[in-house]
């Protein structure tokens, strides 16, 4: 099968090509350097933030993923001071955050630069002001 302008290859896995998928200045694909920002929580974040220098969708998935489980990780060594309304909370907490960890994934995997309520506001103003 000869690829043409008009009839591209698809992937190998199936779909269809994704059109105006940047690469970044680490070689990642935007869609593989988001999913890369969540898939160790905060380090993986922490990482990508001082190595990506140019993508700002890898940039955002990196600064949102810090934030949000760098947060998390906090609110959890704080839940585990309190002896027993802090194991319920945490409880909860630890499903709560493995849902949201696989649903950004997703998300960034997609290629959706997606915000949460509070956090995409706040990723977003502390891309502005970091220079590079």
């Amino acid at each position: 099968m000869s690829q043409s302008p008009n009839n591209p290859v698809p992937p190998k896995g199936g779909g269809t090509p994704t059109p105006g998928m940047k690469k970044s200045s680490t070689g990642l694909d935007e869609n593989v350097g988001g999913v890369i920002a969540y898939l160790l929580g905060f380090v993986s974040g922490i990482v990508l933030l001082l190595v990506e220098k140019e993508n700002d969708t890898i940039r955002f998935h990196a600064m949102q993923s810090t934030i949000v489980f760098g947060g998390i990780f906090v609110i959890g060594m704080v839940l585990n001071l309190i002896p027993i309304i802090g194991l319920m909370v945490s409880l909860l907490l630890t499903p709560v955050s493995l849902i949201l960890w696989i649903f950004l994934m997703i998300k960034a995997y997609q290629g959706n630069r997606y915000h949460l309520p509070f956090t995409g506001k706040v990723a977003e103003s502390q891309l502005r002001k970091m220079i590079f």
